[in-house]
């Protein structure tokens, strides 16, 4: 089961990711992602469902990709997802994704973080001893 991790960066935020393979490493990501934007995620219902396919270049490029989608729906959609199903193919890169959330509720939503974007700087996305690894920083 994939992991994230926050580590501090200048201004910004930085996401350590894991995963047993490359779907299981961008639904980490997007849960890290989530548990910055918001202090308890786990009260947030997965209530409607959304698709979700890109395309992109290279793998890293997808996983900025990927990010940044998630944030602008965040932000122009006003919601909050929890669950992220997902197919990644390496080769071309591409992405298919079932995501499910809510509105945010103030009432019960604890939002912590303001994410801006995920940025090309420092991106890192490879192969990794016990499966894939990658490094992301957020403009918070």
């Amino acid at each position: 089961m994939g992991h994230c991790e926050s580590f501090e960066h200048t201004a910004d935020l930085g996401l350590r990711v894991t995963g047993t393979d490359l779907a299981d490493l961008f639904q980490a990501a997007a849960e890290g992602l989530f548990d910055t934007i918001v202090a308890n995620r786990n009260a947030v219902r997965d209530l409607e469902s959304e698709s979700v396919s890109l395309a992109a270049e290279t793998l890293p490029d997808l996983l900025l990709a990927w990010l940044n989608e998630l944030i602008f729906r965040c932000e122009t959609r006003h919601r909050l997802y929890r669950r992220f199903e997902l197919r990644v193919d390496e080769n071309p890169p591409r992405l298919e994704a079932t995501i499910a959330g809510e509105p945010i509720d103030r009432d019960r939503h604890v939002l912590d973080h303001e994410v801006k974007a995920a940025t090309h700087h420092r991106v890192r996305l490879e192969p990794g001893s016990d499966g894939w690894v990658a490094e992301v920083i957020v403009d918070i």
